[in-house]
């Protein structure tokens, strides 16, 4: 079964400008404890929970939850005991909300699901399609999933049989999209040395036809890296670290350490895979981390929470810029000297 089969699809979201009353008054009459925190094009930009709103103790939290949440809205009155506490009740949601997210899309497996939930000791996982949230999967989601063997054997089987028709339509399609290629020189078509018929005109054809070849042949390498860049986000989307990979990835950066460099590249991606194409990155703000999607999200979110209190840093930077524009983002582990 996949994320699709068993997430929820009406996605209550708020915007980040959205004051954090406000919230709390929606977390209650909707009975939910969390909401994606989205921007006008409805891009994800992170995630509120009642947690960001009254604090991480989790014992109080389970505990008062409903008390909290209205005295937050506004419909339980504040008193002196709760004056300091709540002193910044007039905060806005970019404030207070988590980001980045640790997200999944429609096509990810419930097993990683609980996996990522596991690792990252979520409660949910923003399901995205393009950075558009299409569905929450919860842990109450997992649950009834695992109380329906029923309907999971029956998702294996369209799966099977949705597999059988998309490797056949990849195979017609992969024998249909053949690269064009620029024309060929008109060789045939030059007069030969010495014929009365050669004229400087014949030349200009020529360096014309050979300079549209040329911008033919760039334009389509650019399509070709566009669309590669493409592929490239979208595996990242959906790409996860899991224990193992991770003790992977630190073993090579103790190799790199062993062999006296003084960082390790941990992931190398487009631009693209962050919200704003790189642009916090690029020029240094420092609420970049928050831009993050995917896989570099939560290698960014397991170097904060492992890595960052042993003394190690974390940092991105541009690595080419083609057309002048962000391209390739190395992430960066390092250690002071």
């Amino acid at each position: 079964m996949k994320a699709r089969d068993i997430m929820t699809t009406e996605v209550v979201s708020v915007h980040p400008d959205m004051p954090i009353q406000q919230v709390a008054q929606l977390l209650l009459e909707r009975g939910i404890s969390a909401a994606p925190v989205v921007d006008e094009k409805g891009d994800l930009l992170g995630i509120v929970s009642e947690g960001d709103l009254i604090g991480r103790d989790e014992q109080e939290r389970l505990a008062r939850r409903d008390w909290w949440l209205a005295l937050l809205a506004g419909k339980q009155p504040f008193d002196e005991k709760f004056q300091a506490r709540l002193q910044g009740e007039n905060r806005k949601v970019r404030e207070v909300m988590s980001a980045p997210v640790v997200t999944v899309t429609e096509e990810t497996e419930i097993n990683d699901i609980a996996r990522l939930l596991a690792v990252h000791s979520i409660k949910r996982v923003p399901v995205v399609r393009e950075n558009r949230v299409v569905g929450i999967v919860s842990r109450a989601d997992l649950v009834r999933a695992m109380l329906a063997p029923e309907l999971a054997a029956t998702a294996k089987q369209e799966q099977t049989v949705h597999r059988g028709f998309l490797g056949k339509l990849l195979g017609h399609h992969k024998s249909q999209d053949q690269s064009v290629r620029p024309p060929a020189s008109r060789d045939g078509d030059i007069p030969k040395a010495g014929e009365s018929t050669l004229t400087a005109a014949d030349f200009q054809r020529l360096v014309e036809d050979f300079q549209n070849s040329e911008v033919h042949h760039r334009e389509e390498t650019r399509r070709d890296a566009a669309r590669a860049r493409q592929e490239r986000v979208k595996e990242l989307i959906d790409a996860h670290i899991f224990d193992e990979g991770w003790r992977d990835i630190l073993h090579h950066a103790r190799e790199a350490a062993a062999h006296g460099e003084k960082e390790f590249l941990l992931l190398r991606f487009p631009s693209q895979l962050c919200s704003d194409g790189g642009r916090a990155i690029n020029v240094g703000e420092p609420n970049w981390p928050a831009t993050l999607r995917g896989e570099a999200a939560e290698i960014y979110l397991r170097w904060e929470r492992d890595l960052k209190p042993r003394g190690f840093h974390l940092s991105a930077r541009v690595l080419e810029f083609p057309g002048g524009m962000p391209g390739d983002i190395g992430l960066y582990l390092t250690w002071p000297s």
